[in-house]
């Protein structure tokens, strides 16, 4: 169990009522990068939960403690997060009046829930106690490689945050995680030449790590962006037909108005 960084108390409110109504959820976005000290501050409250009906039930009911209407299409149904769709909240509630919650139940790249659930961390809040259920900082990372231009920069400073705190003392899967998912060149090549016994594992993922014929920052850069590029591509790909959904949906919505 990790120690918490400060998190506000809105997101505090919001967490601890899903809790009390025993949703099973996990923090995503930018709240989980502020946990994970990869960022200062973020305004909404993302969440992967898992959606079946017990769990949306229960969902609902803390919802409704929260004073949270659905503010976009979709709407709140099972078979739209089952589909890939963000859910979008605003709550009403005196202590978190204003906060957006977002919510989903898969995330391009990333296993099912029942996996994301059994790699989770738990960080502990120093100061209030409470426990909060995040997501692991691989699939956070993975969840960040989309075609948003601000989700690269956040995953460069995730692993290397992970890095500084853990380099002292890492175990293999830290050593692969940070091999496979850098974006930070002289960070790579330190890597390279600390643990070059762990390239090999990464045949698949990264397989131009042992192609490197030197430790050249220039190419490692330009090996990074072609890397980002082919996930951008993936990314608008697995979305185009999920937003042409949307674009239905607000559509008919209009014309029963």
């Amino acid at each position: 169990m990790q120690e918490a960084h400060l998190i506000p108390n809105p997101i505090l409110k919001v967490l601890s009522t899903l809790s009390c109504h025993m949703v099973r959820h996990l923090l995503i976005g930018g709240q989980a990068c502020v946990l994970y000290g990869a960022a200062e501050f973020s305004r909404d409250c993302d969440l992967v939960i898992l959606a079946d009906d017990v769990n949306l039930g229960n969902l609902q009911r803390a919802l409704g403690e929260l004073r949270a209407n659905c503010i976009a299409v979709p709407e709140f149904k099972a078979e739209y997060l089952q589909r890939g769709h963000a859910v979008h909240f605003r709550c009403q509630h005196p202590d978190v009046v204003g906060l957006r919650i977002d919510v989903m139940s898969g995330l391009r790249g990333c296993d099912n829930f029942e996996q994301l659930w059994a790699r989770r961390t738990t960080i502990q809040d120093p100061e209030t106690n409470f426990a909060y259920e995040v997501i692991a900082i691989e699939d956070l990372v993975q969840a960040k490689k989309t075609q948003r231009d601000k989700d690269w920069p956040m995953i460069r400073r995730l692993v290397e945050a992970h890095y500084d705190q853990n380099q002292d003392a890492p175990s293999d899967s830290m050593i692969l995680f940070w091999l496979r998912e850098s974006r930070t060149p002289s960070m790579l090549v330190e890597l390279l030449h600390r643990f070059p016994e762990q390239i090999a594992a990464l045949s698949c993922s990264r397989p131009w790590l042992r192609s490197l014929e030197n430790t050249d920052e220039k190419r490692i850069e330009q090996l990074l962006r072609e890397e980002e590029y082919a996930q951008r591509l993936a990314d608008e790909e697995y979305w185009k037909p999920l937003k042409a959904e949307l674009e239905q949906l607000r559509l008919n919505r209009h014309r029963r108005l």
